[in-house]
């Protein structure tokens, strides 16, 4: 019986040291995060084994959706949005909508270091009424499973007080739901829009994604520290963004602009449209409506202005249009005004091009 206690003690004392020693090396397979002695944080590095929270959103999201917005702003509701996800590096996608030279959104995921942890953040900038706003928000919570993903996103500091973007997708179906307190004039976030698009295109983002391998597990920017001393993560000053528009990668400038022939009369009160696709929209018989799920870009511009720089542009080949459409059903059909031409341009990397196209016809 001693013979045996003693057995038995040796292969405990073996069995713990063993534990302890297999428990060490498996705790320092995760290097820790460095702590500065400036306060900032320098993060482990990111390899392809590392745990990102949110990585499979990058993937879900890529393509052209569309569909309608419901907004409680005052630039009111929308039929339809065009958006067009493309990677723009091997772990950001981006997409970059106007509706006029005064309201835009540039929205981004992207995998950043948020401290203690590597996870797919948002960016939302853009300008409203002219004002430049952006807000940038961490994932607060997740849920993947084989018939949904649902993603939710909050301000870095007030949390879910400030803002709220929650992003979910069921099946070839996207919605993106945004709250908002109002600048801090509600003691809640409040619904500000609500965007529930299908799937267009799965092909204009191609390029990109092959070029980048996109998705990896790369790090973007490192936010442990970038709003410390804030009061909240959203910025109304250029210089305050740690991760501002002129830092995006990947993209170029688009100026595009539009002449009216002679034989077409534009009303002083009449909008048009300046349009682009990934595909052409018209043929020799008129226009070709199973293309127009490749919009991927338009703005509308108010007379006498007759030109814009879109930026943020996806390096790419396109077709250009400009449109007066006269019933808003984002189509060209009967009574329209339209360029005829399909007008093509590729612009590349940091590029800036400029493109011009005539409104020549109306739409019998």
């Amino acid at each position: 019986m001693r013979k045996f206690n003693s057995l038995f003690a040796i292969l405990v004392i073996i069995g713990l040291v063993t534990f302890t020693s297999c428990k060490k090396k498996t705790e320092s397979t995760e290097d820790p995060q460095t702590e500065n002695p400036d306060g900032t944080v320098t993060p482990p590095d990111i390899n392809a084994n590392t745990e990102v929270r949110g990585f499979d959103l990058l993937d879900k999201i890529c393509g052209i959706w569309n569909g309608p917005i419901t907004s409680s702003t005052s630039l009111g509701n929308f039929s339809e949005a065009p958006m067009d996800f493309r990677p723009i590096s091997g772990s950001q996608i981006s997409v970059m909508n106007e509706l006029d030279p005064d309201n835009s959104v540039f929205m981004s995921f992207f995998i950043a270091y948020t401290g203690n942890r590597y996870e797919v953040v948002f960016r939302n900038g853009g300008t409203f009424a002219g004002m430049i706003r952006t807000s940038y928000m961490k994932l607060d919570s997740l849920s993947e499973t084989a018939s949904q993903s649902y993603y939710r996103f909050v301000d870095f500091i007030k949390g879910d007080r400030r803002t709220i973007t929650e992003v979910t997708f069921k099946g070839d179906s996207l919605r993106i739901k945004a709250y908002t307190n109002k600048t801090n004039t509600l003691p809640s976030a409040v619904v500000h829009m609500d965007y529930r698009a299908k799937k267009q295109y799965s092909e204009a983002h191609i390029a990109s994604k092959n070029m980048f391998g996109f998705p990896k597990k790369e790090m973007v920017k490192n936010l442990a520290n970038a709003f410390d001393g804030f009061e909240e993560s959203v910025f109304y000053a250029t210089y305050q963004d740690p991760y501002p528009r002129s830092e995006q990668p990947y993209l170029g400038t688009a100026n595009l602009s539009y002449t009216v022939a002679q034989n077409v009369t534009l009303s002083p009160s009449a909008k048009v449209t300046l349009m682009v696709s990934t595909e052409p929209l018209i043929s020799a018989t008129g226009p070709i409506t199973a293309n127009f799920k490749t919009r991927s870009r338009y703005i509308i511009l108010s007379q006498p202005t007759s030109s814009h720089a879109l930026d943020q542009f996806h390096p790419g080949t396109y077709y250009y249009y400009a449109l007066v459409d006269n019933n808003s059903n984002g189509i060209i059909d009967s009574g329209d005004l339209v360029s005829t031409a399909n007008t093509s341009f590729t612009i590349g990397d940091k590029e800036t091009i400029s493109k011009s196209t005539q409104i020549n016809f109306q739409v019998p």
